[in-house]
């Protein structure tokens, strides 16, 4: 018998699929949400990645030093296409707060280019930031918490947990619709993620823009692309590898591309 339990955590629907037994792991799950939303949300400023932030660097914890480290890694393999240093250039676009105090529409700014890739030291676990450098782990810190979710949930049996797109499975097989398309995934041990610019958007004068950052030109990305989804063993991995992919890097990996025309293309061996 499938057990089901949602709750609201990271500014998205969190729904919990377990096909046994839940017994307490359903609030053990959405206590472990609320930990990590408190050590690592960049609209809480009493978190530890904001008292990062301000003071440009800090001992971290455990938690904060994983999803750094991660973020660091990605921009390195992915030559700067995923980098966790677009706070500023998201706070220049607009998104200053938790996106459902965001106004859809205001009068129109300009939004200026924010310099991305700034200099980040980790010496055991002390992080330092390089002057005016600032984290946003928004996204790999949303994968991080769903991956951590499925190992509490997979104590009870084969799950699912479905982060407002950031999905993980463990054990059985479980069918996922794709965002933007007909087709449904049958998905085992793995993750899947979306990256687009359809969900988190706003207007700002004519212009429309949206939270994924080019960090080449520190301003929201403009591209043909509408959402990116791929699979990936862990949502850390799809999370990375979905902003990269809609940025127009090289990905290795079954994915799914929608144009704003409409157009689906699979790729990585999908079909």
């Amino acid at each position: 018998m499938i057990a089901r339990h949602a709750f609201r955590a990271m500014g998205t629907e969190v729904e919990l699929l377990v096909d046994g037994e839940p017994a307490n792991r359903f609030a053990a799950v959405e206590a472990e949400f609320e930990r990590l939303e408190a050590l690592l949300s960049r609209f809480r400023p009493d978190s530890e990645l904001s008292r990062l932030n301000a003071a440009g660097e800090l001992t971290a914890g455990p938690d904060l030093l994983a999803v750094t480290q991660a973020a660091l890694a990605a921009r390195e393999r992915s030559n700067g296409r995923f980098d966790p240093t677009v706070y500023d250039a998201l706070v220049a676009a607009g998104y200053d707060r938790s996106f459902e105090l965001v106004a859809p529409t205001a009068a129109g700014v300009f939004v200026p280019s924010c310099s991305c890739g700034g200099r980040i030291d980790v010496d055991g676990s002390r992080i330092r930031l390089a002057p005016g450098v600032h984290l946003d782990l928004g996204g790999i810190a949303k994968g991080y918490a769903v991956d951590r979710a499925a190992a509490i949930l997979a104590e009870a049996g084969s799950c699912l947990v479905n982060a407002g797109g950031d999905v993980v499975a463990r054990g059985g097989y479980w069918p996922v619709g794709l965002a933007g398309t007909d087709l449904v995934l049958e998905l085992g041990d793995g993750a899947i993620a979306t990256s687009g610019r359809d969900r988190r958007r706003w207007r700002r004068g004519n212009e429309e823009r949206h939270h994924l950052i080019d960090p080449a030109t520190g301003r929201p990305a403009v591209t043909d692309l509408l959402h990116v989804t791929v699979v990936a063993p862990t949502a850390v991995e799809a999370e990375v590898l979905a902003k990269i992919a809609f940025l127009g890097g090289e990905v290795d990996v079954p994915r799914v591309l929608v144009r704003a025309d409409g157009t689906v293309t699979l790729a990585g061996g999908l079909r």
